[in-house]
């Protein structure tokens, strides 16, 4: 069962609502044992870094969620702050994050582009990708960006005034810097590319 993580600094309905339009069963996941039985585990994100680390705190969830990825290897994709919490540290109110991936998350420079960054900007996969998919426009809403210390877990680059991190991939671990549900067919066609995922 796909599980998407529904905490109250998220936007899971909208995830939901498209995995069902795609025709696929998934439900939301609010306590660890909605994990138990994950085949796929989706962690959505919208608002800050702090909000989200500490709802997933209050949902008493870390355990459960780490020991599925890290330890289980379930497939797993952050989006948007999804992706950020999954480095050591955000500079985004100085905030402790998961440290899954080494690298820390820094804001634009707002000498070089408008902040946030909203709309639709090309991603170019460099890795396990279909080649469809190689080099799409997607949906993208941030301020911030990650610096991942291992630059073999850079998925998809994109370019806001400089060069950054879009997605990453490390083993079971995807995650996208941009809104997948919010990405039309290019979206959809990479939440099927995740879906058929299976335990490494």
């Amino acid at each position: 069962m796909i599980k998407i993580i529904d905490y109250a600094a998220g936007n899971a309905p909208s995830v939901l609502n498209a995995i069902e339009h795609m025709g696929y069963k998934a439900s939301l996941c609010r306590t660890p044992s909605d994990l138990e039985d994950a085949t796929h585990i989706i962690l959505p994100g919208v608002g800050s870094a702090r909000a989200t680390i500490d709802s997933l705190l209050e949902m008493n969830i870390l355990s459960e969620l780490e020991k599925a990825v890290l330890v289980d290897k379930v497939p797993f994709l952050g989006i948007c702050v999804g992706l950020q919490i999954l480095f050591d540290f955000s500079e985004e109110e100085n905030t402790v994050c998961l440290g899954w991936l080494k690298g820390r998350v820094v804001k634009f420079d707002q000498n070089l582009t408008r902040v946030p960054q909203m709309g639709w900007n090309k991603v170019t996969f460099q890795k396990n990708i279909p080649y469809s998919l190689k080099s799409s426009y997607f949906y993208f809403v941030n301020s911030y960006h990650a610096l991942p210390e291992d630059e073999s877990v850079v998925w998809g680059v994109s370019h806001y005034g400089v060069p950054f991190t879009a997605a990453i991939n490390k083993e079971n671990i995807y995650a996208t810097q941009f809104h997948v549900e919010k990405s039309g067919a290019a979206g959809l066609s990479l939440l099927e590319y995740f879906i058929h995922l299976t335990k490494e």
